[in-house]
This record gives C-alpha cells, sequence and structure tokens, in this order.
C-alpha cells in the first residue's frame, strides 16, 4: 500500500453488496455536536464511523461506506481524506481487495517504530501495553520515528514479543543530519541521531559539493523498502566538526528544533516600538512607583518577572507582576505561529534558542530596569501562617527599579550590614520583607507536604578560545527558594482563578507513582529500615516524610535518587488532576510566557475572563500534548549537547584516576560520576571481575554470584578514564579500587538458580534480575524530572583562558542519538 498523504486506494467496485444502513443514520451519530462546532462543513464522526462499520461485521468498501454513514456526493472527497486520516492513525485498513477492515478487528496494532543503533528497532502500541520486538529484517523498510501497522508475531528466541509490519501509515522522518562518507565514488551520509541505523545514500549530482567527514542535513527523496536503500539529497552543508558550536548546530536539526524565525515573526517584531507607548496603558493599573524588583542569574537577559513585598496587618502583601507578552502576540499572527511551534526558549550552554524574536524577548517584553513596560499582575494577601487569602488579577503599567541577582540578594540576606546592604539600602527593607514572607511560605509549604529534592546541576566555564576550562557545581541559595515561592504562589493563584470560572485551561498536571514503581520503591526502601506510608495512594506528604528521615544520612544522596525515579514526569493537560510533588490541588503556569509557551496561553485565558469573554485556544487536549512534546524535545537537545561537551573536556584526562560515586546501575554496567568534574561516565560490567554479575533492577545492585561482591547505586569506587569516544558522547572507565559500599539493613538478594538470558525475568518477589557477563543491548535509564518552580540554571559563563595556547582542533563527532541518559537530577524552572 502507498504511504503517500492519501493512502486508501480508490477501487472500482462493479457492484457493491448490500449494506444493513446505521439506524437512524447519520442523524444518530452521537458525537454530531462536537464535530459541528470543529468543522465548518462537518461529517460523521470517526466513533460513528468505526460502529457502523462493526455493526456489518464484514469488510466494506469505500462506497459501502458512503451509504452506510449517508455521505453525499459533494462531501466524498474530504470523507475521503477522514478515512486516509483514519488509516494514517491505526484506526482502519485496507485489505488486499480494497475493502476497509477495522483494525483491532483483524489483530493489527498502530503505533510507533524506535530504532537501536545495533540494527533491530521496538514497536511501541499506540494503546500502550507491551513493546514489540522488530528484528533488522523488519527494520530494513522503516526508519526510527515511524508509525506502522504491526501484526504479533510470537516471541524471538531470548522470549521478548515480536512483531511484523504489515504497512507503514506514515513516515516519521523527512530530514535528518548527519556526516558524509565517500568512498570509491559512492556518498553516503550516517546519521547523527544512532536510531536511524540505516545509511542515506546520496547521487552524486545531489551532494552540494559536500566533502568527505562535513556534517550535512538530508532531505529525504525515496524512503526504505524491504528491498532499497533510503536515498536523499543534500539541502544545506553546515560545515566541518572542527567547527566551534557545530554540537549546537547538530543538536538542532537531530531533535528538529525552530531555530529561524519566519518572516512574518520577525516583520511583525519590527513593527513594534522600542519602548512602551503611553497609548497603551489605557486600562491598566499604573504600578510604576511601586519598588518592583527582579531577580534572576547574574548572565540572564529576559526578565519575566518582577516582585514586591510589603506588611499588610499580621500578613503581607505580595506583588508578582508578569511581562504581558500576550498584549504583543496575538492569537494565530507571526509573532504566535512561531512561538506555538518552539513551545518553550531552549538554553544551551554558550547559546540561546528564544521562543519569541530578542526584540520582544530582551527587550520590548522583558522587565528591565528603569523603563516602562508592560505587565499582568497577580496581587495577593498572604495570610501570617503563609496561605494566600485573597488574590486578584490585573493588567498593569510598571518601572523596575532595579536588576538584582540571586548573588546580590542572598549576599544581602546573609549580611544585613555588608557592604552590598548599604549600597542598596534603599532597597533593603523590600529584600527583608520578601524574605520573612518567603520563611512564613516555606513553613506553609513543608506543612502542605510538598516533596523538595536537593538537585545537583553544573555550569560550564568556558575560555577565550571556547574551550571547557572547568565545570562547576551551582549551588541553590536561599534568593533562589525566595522567588522560587513567589512564582508558585501566582502559578496557584493562576491555575485557581480559571478553575473557579470554568474556563479551559492548560494545567501542569503531575500524577502521583505507579504500581509497579511504588512496588519497587518500597522493596528497596525496606532494605534500608525504611517504609513508605500512604498505602496504595500514597501523598506528598508521605514522600516528604520518608525524605525528613533519611536527611543528613551518608547514604541520603543514593535514597533521594530512588525516590525521585519513582515519579511520573510532569506534563501539560485540560484535565486537572493536581501536582502530586508540590501538593496542590490544581497548578498552572503562568510566571514565564517569555520563554514558554503555555504561559502565554494561561494570560489570555486570564485575560478573557477579566473581559467577561471566553478565550478559544482550539484544541485543549493537543495543545497540552504539543506544550509537553516540545519541553521534552528541548530537554533531550541540551541533554545531547552538554554530554558531547563534557566528553570533549575528558578527551585530555585518559589515564587520569578519579574518585566518584555509582550514580546509576544497568545490566551492561554502572555509571559512575566523577567527583569534581561533574562527568559521568560507563563502569562496563566486563569491568567488575571475572564473575558473572545479576542485576537487581529494584535493588538498584549487581551482585557477583560467585563472589557475592555486590555493587550498588551510591557505592564508592575509583576509576581509571581508559577512552573518551566523541562519536558515542561516552566516556568509559575501568575500575581501580572500591572506595567504600553503603550496607543496607537487610541481608543481600538472593542468588539466581542457574544460568539465564540476557533478557530481564520475573524472579521471586518483584525484584526483577539478569544474569550477564557481557553487555548485549546498553540500554539507558531514563532521567526523570520533578519540578520545583526555578528559573533555568546559568547556561554561560567565561573564564581568561589558562594559557595563550591555540585549542588544537576538533576530531570528527556524532552523537548517540538516544544519548546516555545522565542519573544526577536537573531543576528546572516552574514546575
Amino acid at each position: 500500500m502507498s504511504t503517500k498523504k492519501n493512502k486508501l486506494k480508490k477501487t472500482n467496485v462493479q457492484k457493491a453488496a448490500p449494506v444493513r444502513k446505521s439506524r437512524g443514520g447519520r442523524a444518530s451519530d452521537p458525537h454530531a455536536a462536537r464535530e459541528q462546532e470543529k468543522y465548518a462543513n462537518p461529517l460523521p464522526s470517526r466513533e460513528f464511523i468505526l460502529a457502523a462499520m462493526e455493526e456489518q461485521g464484514v469488510p466494506v468498501t469505500v462506497e459501502q461506506l458512503y451509504k452506510l454513514v449517508s455521505i453525499k456526493k459533494s462531501e466524498q472527497e474530504i470523507f475521503w481524506r477522514r478515512l486516509s486520516a483514519m488509516e494514517r492513525d491505526g484506526q482502519i485498513i485496507q485489505n488486499r481487495k480494497g475493502a476497509l477492515c477495522i483494525a483491532n478487528k483483524v489483530n493489527l496494532l498502530a503505533g510507533k517504530v524506535q530504532g537501536h543503533a545495533d540494527g533491530f528497532g521496538f514497536f511501541i502500541p499506540d494503546s500502550g501495553g507491551d513493546d514489540l520486538f522488530l528484528s533488522p529484517r523488519e527494520m530494513a523498510q522503516v526508519i526510527h520515528g515511524d508509525r506502522v501497522m504491526v501484526r504479533p508475531a510470537g516471541v524471538d528466541r531470548r522470549g521478548r514479543p515480536e512483531g511484523r509490519i504489515v504497512e507503514v501509515l506514515e513516515r516519521g522522518t523527512r530530514t535528518l543530519v548527519g556526516r558524509v562518507i565517500s568512498s570509491h565514488g559512492v556518498t553516503i551520509v550516517a546519521a547523527e541521531d544512532k536510531r536511524v541505523n540505516q545509511d542515506i545514500l546520496i547521487p552524486y549530482h545531489m551532494d552540494m559539493g559536500a566533502k568527505d567527514g562535513q556534517v550535512v542535513m538530508v532531505e529525504l527523496t525515496e524512503q526504505p523498502s524491504p528491498h532499497a536503500k533510503p536515498v536523499g539529497k543534500v539541502i544545506e552543508v553546515l560545515g566541518n566538526y572542527a567547527d566551534s558550536g557545530m554540537e549546537i548546530e547538530i543538536a538542532l536539526r537531530k531533535h528538529h528544533l525552530p531555530h529561524e524565525f519566519s518572516e512574518a515573526a520577525l516583520k511583525q517584531a519590527k513593527k513594534y516600538p522600542v519602548q512602551v507607548r503611553a497609548s497603551d496603558w489605557k486600562g491598566r493599573v499604573d504600578l510604576r512607583d511601586l519598588p518592583l524588583i527582579t531577580i534572576d542569574g547574574e548572565t540572564a537577559r529576559d526578565f519575566d518577572d518582577a516582585v514586591y513585598c510589603e506588611p499588610q496587618g499580621k500578613g503581607w502583601r505580595l506583588v508578582v507582576a508578569i511581562a504581558d507578552v500576550s498584549f504583543y502576540v496575538r492569537p494565530g499572527d507571526g509573532l504566535d505561529k512561531d512561538a506555538y511551534e518552539r513551545g518553550n526558549s531552549v538554553y544551551f550552554p554558550r547559546r540561546v534558542i528564544p521562543m519569541l524574536p530578542e526584540a520582544l524577548s530582551n527587550g520590548l517584553c522583558s522587565l528591565n530596569p528603569d523603563v516602562e513596560r508592560l505587565c499582568m499582575v497577580c496581587d495577593m494577601q498572604v495570610s501570617s501562617t503563609g496561605s494566600i487569602k485573597q488574590y486578584k488579577f490585573y493588567p498593569s503599567v510598571m518601572r523596575s527599579k532595579a536588576r538584582m541577582t540571586y548573588t546580590k540578594v542572598f549576599d544581602m540576606i546573609s549580611n544585613p550590614e555588608g557592604e552590598l546592604a548599604v549600597e542598596y539600602a534603599w532597597l533593603m527593607p523590600h529584600v527583608q520583607h520578601l524574605y520573612t514572607l518567603y520563611k512564613t511560605m516555606l513553613a506553609a509549604r513543608e506543612k502542605r507536604g510538598a516533596i523538595e529534592f536537593e538537585s545537583n546541576e553544573t555550569l560550564m566555564v568556558f575560555n577565550d578560545n571556547g574551550k571547557i576550562e572547568r565545570i562547576d557545581a551551582v549551588v541553590r541559595n536561599e534568593a533562589h527558594r525566595l522567588i522560587e515561592e513567589c512564582m508558585l504562589a501566582a502559578n496557584v493563584c493562576a491555575a485557581d482563578f480559571l478553575g473557579k470560572n470554568e474556563h479551559p485551561a492548560l494545567y501542569r498536571i503531575h500524577d502521583g507513582p505507579t504500581e509497579e514503581k511504588l512496588e519497587a520503591l518500597r522493596t528497596f526502601m525496606g532494605e534500608f529500615g525504611f517504609g513508605l506510608g500512604g498505602g496504595d495512594t500514597p501523598h506528598a506528604k508521605d514522600y516528604g516524610r520518608l525524605l525528613a528521615q533519611i536527611k543528613g544520612r551518608p547514604d541520603e544522596q543514593l535514597l533521594q535518587t530512588v525516590l525521585l525515579r519513582s515519579m511520573q514526569q510532569a506534563v501539560y493537560s485540560p484535565d486537572n488532576i493536581g501536582h502530586f510533588g508540590l501538593a496542590y490541588e490544581a497548578y498552572a503556569h503562568f510566571t514565564s510566557p517569555i520563554r514558554r509557551y503555555p504561559d502565554l496561553l494561561i494570560h489570555r485565558a486570564i485575560k478573557a475572563v477579566l473581559n467577561g469573554e471566553k478565550y478559544k485556544a482550539g484544541d485543549w487536549q493537543e495543545l497540552g500534548k504539543h506544550c509537553s512534546m516540545t519541553e521534552r524535545r528541548a530537554d533531550d537537545a541540551t541533554r545531547d549537547v552538554e554530554a558531547w561537551l563534557k566528553c570533549y573536556y575528558m578527551q585530555d584526562k585518559i589515564g587520569e584516576e578519579f574518585d566518584g560515586t555509582v550514580a546509576g546501575v544497568t545490566s551492561f554496567g554502572l555509571f559512575v560520576a566523577l567527583d569534581g568534574v561533574y562527568v559521568e561516565g560507563l563502569l562496563h560490567v566486563t569491568e567488575l571481575g571475572n564473575d558473572y554479575f545479576n542485576y537487581d533492577k529494584v535493588r538498584h545492585e549487581m551482585l557477583g554470584e560467585r563472589t557475592g561482591v555486590r555493587y550498588r547505586l551510591g557505592d564508592r569506587l575509583r576509576v581509571k578514564v581508559n577512552r573518551v569516544d566523541l562519536e558515542t558522547s561516552r566516556v568509559d572507565f575501568s575500575l581501580v579500587a572500591r572506595k567504600g559500599e553503603l550496607q543496607a539493613s537487610s541481608a543481600p538478594a538472593a542468588k539466581s538458580a542457574g544460568r539465564r538470558p540476557v533478557k530481564e525475568e520475573k524472579t521471586a518477589g518483584a525484584a526483577k534480575t539478569t544474569r550477564r557477563k557481557v553487555a548485549v543491548q546498553e540500554e539507558v535509564p531514563q532521567e526523570i524530572f520533578v519540578e520545583p518552580e526555578a528559573r533555568p540554571a546559568v547556561r554561560k559563563a567565561t573564564a581568561k583562558p589558562a594559557s595563550k595556547t591555540k585549542t588544537a582542533g576538533r576530531p570528527p563527532r556524532a552523537s548517540n542519538g538516544k544519548s546516555r541518559a545522565k542519573v544526577t537530577t536537573k531543576v528546572k524552572k516552574a514546575s
């Protein structure tokens, strides 16, 4: 079957068999009202079409379906497009005779292909459930990201459920970035994303003169088939691997990050004045005399928020002013389309890809000091116990009185008689009010039971040659937390306001742990003599109590890491289920509209309510999925870049020894985080000694079957840097010595009897173990984020070069596609 946009074949049916028309016909469609609201020319709903087909009990032709659901001749073309979309989404399939079948009635599953660097792949079904293994033979006809229809085909020799590809529904890869390889007159491109495990053949007249080893962007002109490799043409030559900043250029294209603004967006941005016009103040509360200040990192350039606090009765008045981006970015305009496509700003080391053009993000919208700016205000009354008694939203005009940094504010808090406190004597009372309020709100947070994980974050310091001079730890101080609490308060008010007014919104939701992860967590914590309360449905308070119990222990970081990994990832959704980690019944993102599209949507919704209107954003479900996707996309891209840069930093340290901590345990070895340099690498299982090691997924450990030697999360090791592979962004270690093992309170895990296959399998209880001597498939533990309201980490810093020596050229590189996840946690702004 064809894989073009309209894939259904129009068959010539001589005489259609009679069909049993649905009772009530098209008028009986239960979803007709929804279709009329969404479309100018409504059609029968997908659900009604599937019900009509199921009622027949046999495959039906398109012509028969016209009659079944009462399609007029003038509607046949758009109805055909709906059927094609249903086939693309795996709801229906066309058999060899051209008739349509309901996919799940013929034992077919729709889903996505996930490739692997070793040539095989996995089928991820849309409906959930277990993945299916795809052999290299099956993968020959698809590329990572393709949507396919698959039939389950039993199990392979290793006991894995296997699938056979029946049809390609939709191609997921149209363009890709890779490295040119020319040999004996043949040119191919090896994709940067190693999950794309097929090389792309480039005809000699379609290479744009790209030379061997250069990085290029390729457009696929022929997709792979069971009997032919993919073919493409070069559409952009990015340059050489040795070029500075190439790792970012590759990441942008590998993860399909929009990085060039459209002409419409740039044209619109140029139309706006440099300063706010007095005519734009109409209908706004004048807060220009209020001493609002911004508090951000040293290198920040876009200032979303400003704060002010004053005592009021027994409590406080807290004013959080947020840049009024929605005044300039209107629904459907050029700026809005680009902002939606990007979803958020992306922060790389030494470079930012903003959601909005800099004329707005760093200029007209940014709350820069000593200039008028338009803003949306959340004006709150906070009680003496830290709870929000009342709040109101209103548009305003403001003038920031100072651009402060976390470092300065923390110094003023810590040294109220110090130089900075004296320099900013006029501001000091306001800072002290903010700090007093923060401590009260912090106590309320603890009482509420919100989970607070201590996180490890790093800052790369570059010299003038663009080379990493060192990697420092970023320490969050109380000034960070002060702003965090202010932003949390405003975000909660935004969610509450829209909920009470019954206006659709994108909530930031965070579900509790899954049953499987909860069971694994309790098993692990039990080994250390700890229990997690709450039964089958624990609350954030139960996590908080457990964190309080482990605080100060030598193994605190180990136990906290395991707790963190039991959590799910926060996402955007119009269906509010609350925020588990922050212990809020309703939570939304309001405070960063310059760099997050969901915040812009919330601003529009709040304004609509204030004006007695309703903001129609479209399909809120799809908006939530899209914004969650763009957030994950940005995270993946920044991890790729940071992983490569850290590899490059370690090149001249091969042969050196370091102390480190086991930060991750997998079936193929240990990930070790080095002290002082904040780089992780792999200590492969073959480096652990001449023994078979049983991998226990639940207990996060590997146990030697013959020697009884155990390696587990948190163990202290001394390792030597053996190899640095820029092609895969991987650092490999060998074991020098064990520095000590954190002992659990109970006996070690039981040994598995007899030799087992490499894949994981269930053993007694909840534990899963794997007998492993040599890694076959190197899977990576997934990184999970639980996010407090904090600004993005400082991404850029410079230092004087260590010497005048010219930096050596950079060798060819390639990202490993499925990048090695870092096990240390990251703090991201605003959960």
